[in-house]
């Protein structure tokens, strides 16, 4: 059954994988979900963000997550505002959370991540990327 998924990725941490961001999403889309991602996987949205003030995005994301069934969150370049909407979304709003993840990006994966086991870790290697879309449109299917 498709997913109104909350897609998050960092914005302001670095743009280095918003073209992985976009990818993502075209295959969730593509899987037939409603993705809300906003900014995050715009290629014309640099690391100073949008042009909308920090209260219109900030109320037009808990907004989306209002909407949204599943929250999918890239984790591997570390936001503050990445985890701010997985606890959001995990906690206020009870919605199942799968996170992406890199090692080797960061020394190792947040605690507060890796250490939830109520949030679905999906590890990957950038060689290993399609096998990772595979086995999480798998993961949104069950």
């Amino acid at each position: 059954m498709p997913a109104t998924i909350y897609f998050s990725g960092s914005i302001t941490g670095g743009r280095d994988d918003v073209a992985l961001y976009r990818r993502i999403v075209e295959v969730l889309e593509s899987d037939g979900h409603r993705v809300l991602a906003g900014a995050v996987a715009s290629e014309h949205v640099g690391a100073a963000g949008e042009p909308l003030s920090a209260r219109d995005i900030f109320t037009r994301d808990m907004s989306w997550l209002d909407e949204a069934t599943v929250v999918v969150a890239e984790v591997s370049t570390p936001s503050t505002g990445v985890g701010y909407e997985i606890a959001v979304a995990r906690y206020l709003r009870r919605i199942p959370v799968i996170c992406l993840y890199r090692p080797g990006r960061t020394a190792r994966c947040s605690a507060m991540i890796a250490g939830d086991d109520g949030i679905r870790l999906l590890e990957y290697r950038p060689e290993t990327v399609d096998e990772l879309l595979g086995e999480l449109t798998r993961t949104l299917r069950e």
